[in-house]
């Protein structure tokens, strides 16, 4: 796999070897953490694919290979932060808190999947849901931030996106207003090698996205997205940085797409099985567990009893999902519209006269 031949911050390569000293933070009870948090993820990711090719869930984006940038998110956040995710970010929305089911239910085109408030770890409830339109977010999150600045609180934004989103004037907008205004957020490109199905090398001549950010005035870091090491540790230091009012850092994680685009996606279509392949033995669960299993810090058994743990827990997220009343027909004018003028009010009243009538009646 070529691009791993790339100059980039990391400390562990993919055959588990460490290439630099680690970080003092980077102690072994919490690498096993992110490992369990990884497989946990990528056990939930099996079984969201599998209930869409059943029926029970919408077109869904899988996180295959991007696990490692998800959880060193969701653990470098701090509460009072603000992540402002994209749709392949269930990983950083669990680690951050989230139920499981929130994210089921958001692909299963449940509403409520985005008001993950009660309930949540988080008690301030600033995250953002996700958001499916490309790099739209990154203006969100220059609003966000520039908030945060204004408020005066020493608090930080994160973005995240993929590379196709950095050809988009969103993107760039953003990035040039984030140096310009020296505010606290710090962008995340979870660099996977394809936008749908364009290649990176057709998106961008510069070698790395990260150069965008000379244009911006803001540093560009590009980092081993597969090391979960070098992920954690470049985002903790781009937030701190953030928080302490020196403004906003432009982060590329190196990753690949192992899995279609979403489940309405054929990759075999534009894409040679053998790079995927290659790409497999790159990717971040393995390489982890390589480190770990050759320090004594994990092995088979600890392996196969978290698996089960993992299914249990997952199963019980799905169970709870479809066992989930189902909404009303009139929500969906009530979370389209801040405020339903004349005629839309009569829209709405008479889609709850059908639903009764259906009901025999009978409307919760």
């Amino acid at each position: 796999m070529t691009v791993q031949a790339l100059p980039m911050h990391r400390f562990i390569d993919h055959q588990g070897n460490i290439v630099c000293d680690l970080p003092s933070w980077a102690e072994p009870s919490l690498l096993v953490e992110f490992y369990r948090d990884m497989l946990l993820t990528r056990t939930y990711d099996n079984k969201a694919v599998a209930l869409q090719r059943t029926g029970k869930l919408g077109t869904y984006p899988s996180h295959l290979g991007a696990e490692a940038i998800g959880i060193a998110i969701g653990h470098a956040l701090k509460v009072d932060d603000v992540f402002i995710p994209y749709y392949r970010d269930m990983p950083a929305m669990w680690a951050r808190g989230i139920a499981m089911e929130k994210n089921l239910e958001y692909w299963g085109g449940d509403e409520r999947g985005s008001d993950f408030c009660p309930g949540n770890v988080i008690s301030t409830c600033k995250d953002l849901p996700f958001c499916v339109p490309i790099a739209t977010q990154c203006t969100h999150a220059v609003g966000v931030a520039s908030a945060l600045k204004i408020q005066g609180n020493h608090n930080a934004a994160l973005v995240t996106c993929g590379d196709g989103a950095t050809s988009k004037g969103d993107f760039l907008e953003s990035i040039n207003c984030a140096g310009a205004w020296n505010i606290p957020l710090v962008f995340v490109i979870n660099n996977n090698q394809w936008a749908i199905s364009v290649p990176r090398e057709l998106q961008c001549a510069a070698e790395f996205l990260s150069h965008k950010a000379t244009g911006a005035g803001i540093p560009g870091i590009t980092v081993d997205g597969n090391d979960i090491v070098a992920m954690y540790d470049v985002i903790y230091t781009s937030l701190d940085r953030a928080r302490k009012g020196k403004g906003a850092t432009l982060i590329e994680a190196i990753s690949y797409r192992l899995s279609d685009h979403t489940t309405a996606d054929d990759a075999s279509r534009y894409r040679d099985e053998e790079e995927v392949q290659q790409a497999w033995d790159y990717e971040p669960i393995r390489r982890l567990k390589r480190y770990l299993t050759r320090h004594g810090h994990w092995s088979e058994q600890l392996e196969q009893q978290w698996l089960e743990e993992c299914k249990i827990n997952v199963e019980q997220a799905v169970e709870r999902y479809l066992s989930l009343p189902p909404q009303a027909p009139e929500s969906a004018f009530d979370y389209l519209y801040e405020e339903l003028n004349p005629e839309l009010h009569s829209q709405r009243d008479a889609l709850i006269n059908k639903a009764m009538r259906m009901q025999g009646g009978k409307h919760e």
